[in-house]
C-alpha cells in the first residue's frame, strides 16, 4: 500500500501539525526537527500529534479528487436520498454510472482508502509511543498524570475505530494492523483480516476508550464520551447485538449534558427560525455555543493557518446563480442565500416527498425552496437582482422538484438544497469553500440508533416512542408501534440526518442499500449490482503486496 500503509505513521503526523486545525487545536507549536523520540517527550508533544491526528480526520470534509468531490463523498452520496446533479468525474461519476466505473484503479478510491490508513497509522503512533515509553513527562494538564496519559491514549484509539469502521463498511475485510509503522522496513505481505475481526476490535478501542474519555471535548474539535457511547451503540447493531446497542445508545441519551435542542437559542434566536436549524448556523455549532446536541463538532476556521476548507457547500449548494428565467439569469450571490455552490449532489425526489409540509425539517428555515427577488437595499451590501421580465423586487422564483433527477434531466439549476450546508465569508461571496464549524455527530442520530435497536429486540411501541420525541422537536406527526419498521426508521434517518449520516455505512448496515437505492435514486440506482455494496481495493494496493498475493473484492477481480 504504497501511499499509507508502508508509511510512518510520523511523516503523515508531522505533515499535519503545523496545520492541525483551528482556534484550541492550533494552541501547540512543535520544535523544528521533529522525530517521534523528540516529539513525544512531554504532554505539549502528544497533544500537537492529536491536533495532527484531529486535522486528518476533518479530511472527510475536505478535498480528495481535485476540486470536485470531498473525502466523504463515497461515504454520503449515491443512496436514495441524495443523486448526482452536476459534473461527470471522480466519485460523481461512480455513483451516476457504477458498472465500470466502480473499479480498482479508480483514483478517488484509492486516496480515500490511502488516508484512512494513514490515520490508522497516526493513531498507531500516538498509542505506541504513549503506552510504551517510560520517559515522557506527562505534567501541565488539568488531570493528574496518569489520567492526562490514559486520556491520550483512548483519544487515539476512539480514532483509530473510527477509521477503521468506515474501511469495514467501505471494502469489507481490510488488513488490522496496531503497532507503529517504523519506516524502516516495508511489509509486502499484508492480509486481509475479516471483518468480523476487525470490528471486534474496533469495539475493544472504543471500549477501552469510553471510561477515559470526557463528556466535554478535551479542546474544541475533539471526540467527546457521548460519540464514542454512539460509536458502541452503531457497532453492536452491525455486529447483531442490539441489546448492547440499546445499552450504550441509553448511557448517550442519559447524560446530562447532552439534550436535543427544543428552543431557540443563539444567533439567529430574534429572527424567525426553528430550533432543529439553530444548531447548524455559525456561531451556535459548538457545544459551548448552546448545542447541547452536538457529540461531535469539526472546527474550521477563517483565514487562519490550518482553519482547512470545508467542501460541504461546494458539493451540495445549488447552482442557483446559473438560473435562468426569461433568458435572464437575476439572482446574485447574498450572504443570506448561504454562498457559492456547485450541486455535484443534491436530494434526490424521494427524499423531498419524504417529509410531511409541516415538519420544520421541511420548512424554508431547513431546505431552500424560492429566493425572493431583491433590490440593492434589500440585498445590501450586495448588487440588486437582475429583473426578468414580467418580475418585480419582491417577487418570488420558486425551486422545483418535478420531474426526477436521472442522467438525462441533471443539471438542475432550481433544485431545492438544504439548508445545513449554507455559510460563506460575507466579504467574498464567491470563496467556494466554507470555514464554518460543522456539527459532525448529535444526539438525535443516537436515538435513531435507539430506536433501531429497540424495534430489532420486538419493542416496536419503545421504537415509536423514541421517534416520536425526534419528531416532535420538528413538529411532525405522533407515530404509532404499527407504523415501526426498518424502512421507517431509515425514513425518519433521511429526514432528520441528511447531509449528515453516512447514508451509504447505514444503508448497508441495514441490508438496504441495493433495493433502497434503486427503489429513489433515478441517476444511478437503476446501475448498481449486487458487488456494489463495496468498493474495490486499490490496484495499487494490491500490486504493493509483492510476496503474497492480496485477493480482491468479488466481481473486481
Amino acid at each position: 500500500m504504497k501511499n499509507s500503509i508502508y508509511k510512518s505513521a510520523l511523516i503523515l503526523l508531522l505533515i499535519t501539525i503545523s496545520t492541525a486545525c483551528t482556534k484550541d487545536l492550533l494552541d501547540e507549536k512543535p520544535p523544528h526537527l521533529i522525530t517521534s523520540e523528540t516529539l513525544f517527550t512531554n504532554l505539549a508533544g502528544f497533544e500537537a500529534g492529536l491536533n495532527g491526528l484531529y486535522a486528518q480526520v476533518r479530511r472527510e470534509k475536505e478535498q480528495a479528487y481535485g476540486s470536485h468531490s470531498m473525502m466523504g463523498s463515497m461515504f454520503t452520496f449515491g443512496t436514495d436520498n441524495a443523486t448526482v446533479n452536476h459534473q461527470d468525474i471522480g466519485y460523481i461519476m461512480t455513483a451516476m454510472l457504477w458498472k465500470n466505473n466502480n473499479n480498482a484503479l479508480n483514483e478517488e478510491n484509492e486516496i480515500v482508502f490511502n488516508w484512512l490508513f494513514g490515520v490508522v497509522n497516526a493513531a498507531n503512533t500516538i498509542i505506541n509511543q504513549a503506552t510504551n515509553r517510560e520517559d515522557i513527562d506527562w505534567s501541565g494538564g488539568s488531570k493528574s498524570e496518569s489520567e492526562t496519559r490514559d486520556r491520550v491514549i483512548a483519544e487515539a484509539k476512539a480514532i483509530r475505530a473510527w477509521a477503521y469502521r468506515h474501511m469495514t463498511y467501505g471494502w469489507g475485510d481490510v488488513p488490522l494492523t496496531l503497532e507503529q509503522s517504523s519506516g524502516t522496513t516495508i511489509k509486502t505481505d499484508w492480509e486481509r483480516t475479516p471483518i468480523s475481526q476487525v470490528r471486534e476490535q474496533i469495539i475493544n478501542d472504543l471500549l477501552e476508550a469510553e471510561p477515559k474519555i470526557d463528556v466535554e471535548p478535551s479542546l474544541r474539535g475533539r471526540i467527546t464520551k457521548g460519540a464514542v457511547q454512539h460509536y458502541l451503540a452503531e457497532m453492536y447493531l452491525a455486529t447483531g447485538h442490539p441489546d448492547k446497542a440499546l445499552v450504550w445508545a441509553n448511557k448517550a441519551i442519559n447524560t446530562p449534558e447532552y439534550k436535543l435542542v427544543t428552543q431557540r437559542y443563539g444567533v439567529r434566536s430574534n429572527q424567525p427560525g426553528v430550533p432543529f436549524m439553530d444548531m447548524f448556523w455559525e456561531g451556535n455549532t459548538n457545544r459551548e455555543e448552546g448545542n447541547t446536541e452536538a457529540l461531535w463538532v469539526f472546527q474550521f476556521g477563517l483565514k487562519v493557518t490550518g482553519g482547512g476548507s470545508c467542501m460541504v457547500r461546494r458539493i451540495h449548494l445549488s447552482r442557483f446563480w446559473n438560473l435562468s428565467v426569461n433568458g435572464v439569469r437575476p439572482l446574485v450571490h447574498t450572504y443570506e442565500r448561504g454562498g457559492l455552490g456547485y450541486s455535484r449532489f443534491t436530494f434526490t425526489k424521494w427524499a423531498l416527498d419524504n417529509y410531511e409540509a409541516k415538519d420544520d425539517r421541511f420548512s424554508y428555515h431547513a431546505i431552500r425552496k424560492f429566493y425572493v427577488l431583491g433590490d440593492a437595499t434589500a440585498n445590501a451590501p450586495y448588487p440588486a437582482d437582475k429583473l426578468p421580465s414580467g418580475y418585480k423586487y419582491g417577487d418570488t422564483i420558486f425551486c422545483k422538484w418535478v420531474p426526477d433527477i436521472t442522467y438525462t434531466t441533471r443539471a438542475r439549476f432550481d433544485w431545492p438544497f438544504s439548508r445545513k450546508a449554507e455559510g460563506v465569508d460575507p466579504a467574498n461571496m464567491n470563496e467556494p469553500y466554507m470555514n464554518t464549524d460543522q456539527v459532525y455527530l448529535r444526539l438525535a442520530d443516537t436515538y435513531l440508533l435507539k430506536a433501531e435497536a429497540e424495534y430489532k429486540l420486538g419493542l416496536p411501541q419503545d421504537a415509536a416512542n423514541t421517534l416520536n420525541i425526534i419528531r416532535r422537536r420538528s413538529n411532525a406527526t405522533d407515530i404509532t408501534a404499527a407504523q415501526v419498521n426498518i424502512d421507517f426508521i431509515l425514513d425518519e434517518r433521511s429526514r432528520e440526518l441528511f447531509l449528515e449520516e453516512h447514508r451509504r455505512w447505514t444503508l448497508l448496515r441495514t441490508h438496504k442499500y441495493i433495493e433502497r437505492t434503486m427503489a429513489h435514486n433515478m441517476n444511478g440506482g437503476q446501475n448498481l449490482s449486487p458487488r456494489d455494496t463495496l468498493y474495490p481495493i486499490p490496484q495499487s494496493v494490491i500490486d504493493a503486496n509483492l510476496t503474497k498475493p492480496m485477493p480482491q473484492n468479488p466481481g473486481f477481480e
